[in-house]
């Protein structure tokens, strides 16, 4: 690329957008304004960047966090200044909360122009509070040679800070005087004939931060302190690996190597890679709820790879148990909410893994199923109980319901799909009723924060130019995000949306407020009466209701190659929250 110089602000922004491109960025987000105007044009006449331009600030943000959760890499996100980067700050605490690489540009008023009411200026500077990984106001643009050095090597600073020690956001704050638009300035057009672009632009290059290691006295004391024990469990939390594969298979060495069991969430990876791991169980939640069981199954030792589950019966039975707990992740996160005895070994469970086959001098064999030990059968045995009868139950169910659908899609979709699956009740569904199987569904989610908010804009970056995906949502987390659709035009893909619509906020059904009404019904469940056909209609999107199972299995396996539509699942949320209590009851008695 040959870099702008018509005026000293195109020289600035290109030269930092180049900068940038070297590293390995290749996906800007820009929302329309003047202030960022320099940005935007910098951004667009990249020839390696795909740019894409989104009106809404809060959609944009999202958007961009579900390139870089796919990704992995850093997501440039440009706006213009005043109000338009406090419309970004949601998606920037997602970011953080769940270690998704933002870079974020928020286009600034220069300093005369601040505290003097001149329109569109707010204070910018630190606009995230402690959220960013780094922030910092960059100078006012300046075409001197030290200058665009200083601009170049805080662009290699941002990006290598956006990715480690931690993924996460970073912020820059970008003043502007005029000229925004790209007008012609001799004095500044006169540098490009003694400009050595290439010497500029020399140690720019893509760089790959360390990972964590330990030494292998470390990682031999914890395993045989580990080895010694007949009582432990191993804890998959929610997972989105770059590489699904080779974080089962490193699961599964470490199961098959204790001999114990692994209680797998819906929310990772490995209930999808079900035949790597013959210790896997899924019904923990159920299993947890018959209290002798419980009793039973108490653990002397734990590892917890990554964040716990979502479920609420397995945390409050670890915080009763407090046993000795080894936390593997590799990040500076406290990934600890029960505050248990527990050891954090900055380490990926793929690190270990690795690591750990070369430093001992004999690897464990894949223990015989029969010589387990009797408490890992007790899980086993417990586990195959269990999913009978949830199968049993679910063939069985011939009306529609939410939590039906999740079961469904585990055994339905193309093998491979993408799947962005909502928060509330969604999440939860699939935590409970998810069967473990070989379809290599890879699992999405914003579960930093919780949110609800980003859902439809975080689902279509995650699906931008990927094979055909699938979003799990419940009614109001797609009416809280429906200026996503507005993406559709410069969207590449197909995202088909599972809308599951209870006219509300369902997931207060099952809370201990929804006997108190009032105020239960207009301030928690917030019912609605949107019609989806019309909203579909609205954005040009197809809309499909579903009424019958067959239904539903014939539109997601095959799935369509491009646009966007919505299957619509009418459900009754108070008839839904007494299905799941019965089934909890019926599922869980004489285990």
């Amino acid at each position: 690329m040959t870099l702008d110089f018509r005026n000293v602000n195109t020289l600035w922004s290109s030269a930092l957008v180049e900068t940038l491109n070297r590293l390995g960025l290749s996906t800007a987000i820009i929302c329309p304004g003047s202030r960022s105007g320099p940005l935007a044009v910098a951004f667009a006449q990249h020839p390696q960047i795909e740019t894409i331009p989104v009106l809404d600030e809060r959609s944009a943000a999202f958007f961009a966090l579900g390139i870089a959760r796919r990704s992995g890499l850093p997501v440039a996100l440009v706006c213009t200044s005043g109000t338009a980067g406090a419309n970004f700050y949601p998606a920037v605490i997602e970011a953080e909360a769940s270690r998704a690489p933002l870079l974020i540009l928020t286009a600034d008023r220069p300093p005369e122009l601040r505290n003097c009411h001149a329109g569109q200026a707010i204070d910018q500077v630190k606009l995230y509070g402690q959220y960013p990984r780094w922030q910092v106001e960059l100078a006012l643009p300046s075409s001197g040679l030290d200058m665009l050095s200083y601009l170049r090597q805080s662009g290699v600073h941002a990006w290598e800070r956006s990715q480690w020690p931690v993924p996460g956001p970073v912020h820059l704050n970008v003043p502007f005087r005029d000229p925004l638009a790209p007008v012609a300035d001799p004095d500044t057009e006169i540098l490009a004939e003694g400009f050595n672009i290439d010497s500029f632009f020399s140690a720019v290059q893509p760089c790959q931060p360390a990972q964590p290691t330990l030494s292998v006295q470390t990682i031999e004391s914890y395993w045989q302190t580990w080895q010694s024990c007949d009582r432990g469990i191993i804890i998959a939390g929610p997972a989105q690996p770059s590489n699904p594969e080779q974080y089962c298979l490193a699961v599964a060495h470490l199961a098959q190597g204790l001999g114990w069991p692994v209680l797998g969430e819906g929310l990772s990876p490995i209930r999808n890679w079900a035949d790597f791991n013959a210790y896997l169980v899924s019904t923990y939640d159920f299993l947890l709820r018959n209290q002798p069981l419980a009793t039973q199954l108490q653990p002397q030792q734990v590892i917890c790879l990554g964040e716990l589950p979502t479920s609420k019966v397995l945390r409050a039975w670890l915080a009763h148990l407090r046993p000795q707990t080894w936390i593997l992740d590799p990040t500076d996160h406290n990934v600890d909410p029960l505050h248990s005895r527990s050891t954090h070994l900055r380490i990926s469970i793929e690190g270990w893994v690795s690591q750990w086959k070369g430093a001992s001098s004999a690897l464990p064999i894949s223990p015989d199923r029969t010589t387990l030990a009797p408490y890992t059968h007790k899980w086993l045995r417990a586990e195959q109980t269990l999913k009978t009868k949830i199968n049993q139950i679910m063939h069985h169910q011939t009306e529609l319901c939410e939590s039906k659908v999740a079961w469904l899609l585990s055994q339905s979709l193309p093998s491979g799909t993408p799947l962005f699956i909502a928060n509330s009740m969604p999440i939860r569904d699939v935590e409970y009723f998810w069967q473990p199987g070989m379809l290599r569904v890879q699992p999405y989610f914003n579960r930093g924060a919780n949110g609800i908010d980003g859902t439809l804009s975080s689902a279509l970056g995650m699906s931008h130019h990927q094979p055909s995906s699938v979003l799990l949502t419940g009614d109001l987390a797609l009416l809280h995000d429906t200026n996503g659709f507005l993406l559709r035009h410069y969207w590449q893909g197909h995202l088909t949306i599972i809308v599951l619509n209870n006219q509300g906020g369902g997931i207060f059904q099952m809370l201990p407020i929804a006997d108190f009404d009032p105020p239960f019904t207009d301030y928690f469940r917030t019912p609605q009466q949107i019609n989806f056909e019309q909203l579909a209609s609205t954005y040009s999107v197809d809309w499909q209701p579903i009424e019958a199972w067959a239904e539903l299995q014939d539109a997601l396996n095959p799935l369509p190659e491009k646009g966007i539509r919505i299957l619509e699942v009418t459900c009754n949320c108070q008839i839904d929250t007494q299905w799941r209590q019965t089934t909890f009851k019926s599922c869980t008695a004489d285990l």
